[in-house]
């Protein structure tokens, strides 16, 4: 068992600093990784069968950045994408693409392709619905598409989902079952995002333009560093939004080794001017439920957001209490993160990044109360990443790659080879090849190195396109890479880990 836990909260801390000072360079960028499949309602129509058009204007509910601008509504196109441009509404959609995103030719922009390919539901077989579930700030908004027909092949569906979440700026892309037409259009299909001015996008591993089919497969698009922000979340005690934050705490996140160097201020300017120090570091909050102060931490300034939740409330709808969610008892909810996917466990409906839902892990379906722990080393499975103690992770054990290992059963016994420590295939190369990303790229000064694997980075090296070694960097300087000394061109990234060597390509510009 690997515990991402123990190291998830010094990787953050370590690279604030460098997040403080970087947000304006990754804001724009994305990253995109496989989750489970989970699907939520949606009951509201969209509109009916009209072939390649789009809805008039739709309220999500909350503000939600795409791409570095803020919207409050969207408009949905028949041909299985979520539009952001309002001048869309109640027009033509196009049906018809051969270019690969990202591309400035590409028909459709500021767009979340969920399943964009020519549907054709004239025969009122399928419905697109969408629909708002969840308690703000944590609330989603999702795009149903069931059993929609393919133009030109009635016979062929699709069935598709996305999700965009309140405050985390996260995209959820759920492929229910992604069937093809390859007589109409080459059969060509794409699920990503698009910018408006289609210069940047990005798409799941063979999911961008072209043929292909899907059976319950999920991808998530995060936005890199969507917020440099300290959270501190806390249960409230009497539903007032009033509670006693420990500030101690904040003091102790943002620098472990010197907390006493961190000193919190109402308002910015103070924190600038090292005036008006909050002295009572058991601080109740003066704004309910939500309140900003100050974190001079060491020079930098960090912007502290107070949040006072209803712990009565599932963010995640895992099935765990959220008060049960603060694994660490420090009372705050937003520096628990047992993946380090850089989604807190409270609103994370898969704790250990293992590729199986909490709310399958977390309890035994036999009428009692008894927490999973399949190989008794007193880790819950929701929290362990090796749940059968076998050696190998419970991600690595999905042994037809279709990023979920519980319908993988070798030996055909009924039980999966995740939950069995007599089953250990090996490595998965191409699930650990999906887990390792680099941010931003393209970039013309650093580069972010996100290592969701579960295993340790022994050394990376940054080798020319003509396979020149330029340098190698140990585990700490892997976590921020300098390139603004390279000149403009491609490049490769080896990351070495204890299971072997896998390459990514970057472009400095």
């Amino acid at each position: 068992m690997i515990n991402n836990y123990l190291t998830s909260k010094s990787l953050r801390i370590t690279t604030l600093a460098f997040l403080m000072c970087s947000f304006n360079l990754f804001a724009q960028n994305y990253a995109v990784s496989a989750i489970p499949y989970h699907i939520f309602a949606a009951d509201n129509n969209v509109q009916g069968t009209q072939d390649d058009r789009c809805s008039d204007l739709i309220p999500l509910g909350f503000n939600f950045d795409f791409y570095g601008n803020i919207y409050n509504q969207v408009v949905v196109s028949t041909n299985g994408y979520i539009d952001f441009r309002s001048e869309m509404a109640n027009g033509f959609s196009p049906f018809s693409f051969s270019q690969t995103i990202p591309n400035v030719s590409f028909p459709v922009k500021n767009s979340i392709l969920g399943c964009y390919q020519d549907l054709n539901n004239s025969n009122g077989e399928g419905t697109i619905t969408y629909g708002i579930t969840g308690v703000a700030p944590y609330r989603k908004f999702v795009v149903l598409f069931d059993n929609n027909s393919l133009f030109a092949c009635n016979a062929s569906k699709s069935s598709f989902q996305m999700i965009l979440y309140e405050t985390l700026n996260t995209i959820d892309v759920q492929l229910i079952d992604k069937q093809v037409c390859a007589s109409w259009g080459g059969g060509n299909t794409v699920t990503g995002i698009i910018n408006d001015a289609g210069d940047a996008g990005i798409s799941p591993e063979g999911r961008n333009t072209g043929s292909w089919t899907a059976f319950h497969e999920g991808w998530r698009f995060t936005k890199y560093n969507s917020s440099s922000a300290y959270l501190f979340a806390k249960c409230d005690d009497d539903a007032d939004g009033l509670v006693s934050f420990n500030l101690n705490v904040v003091k102790n996140d943002l620098l472990p080794a010197e907390p006493g160097l961190v000193k919190l201020f109402p308002t910015e300017a103070d924190a600038l001017a090292l005036t008006n120090e909050i002295q009572d570091l058991n601080y109740t909050n003066s704004i309910a439920f939500d309140e900003v102060l100050y974190a001079n931490s060491n020079g930098a300034i960090v912007k502290v957001q107070l949040r006072v939740l209803d712990c009565n409330n599932d963010y995640d709808g895992d099935s765990v209490d959220t008060a049960l969610e603060d694994l660490n008892a420090d009372t705050n909810l937003a520096n628990d993160d047992t993946d380090g996917d850089g989604i807190y466990n409270f609103i994370d409906n898969d704790d250990d990044g293992d590729m199986i839902l909490t709310s399958t892990e977390y309890v035994f379906n036999r009428g009692i109360n008894v927490i999973n722990d399949t190989d008794g080393d007193g880790l819950a499975n929701y929290l362990d990443n090796d749940d059968d103690g076998d050696g190998v992770l419970t991600i690595l054990e999905d042994y037809n790659n279709n990023n979920n290992p519980a319908d993988d059963d070798s030996n055909g016994d009924n039980i999966p080879d995740y939950l069995q420590n007599t089953v250990a295939l090996g490595i998965n190369q191409p699930t650990i090849q999906n887990q390792i990303s680099l941010y931003p790229n393209p970039s013309s000064s650093h580069v972010q190195l996100m290592n969701r694997s579960g295993y340790e980075i022994q050394s990376v090296e940054l080798y020319s396109a003509t396979g020149q070694l330029i340098k190698t960097l140990s585990p700490a300087e892997s976590q921020n890479i300098s390139v603004a000394d390279l000149t403009s061109g491609l490049y490769f990234v080896k990351v070495n880990l204890p299971v072997g060597a896998f390459t990514y390509k970057f472009t400095k510009n």
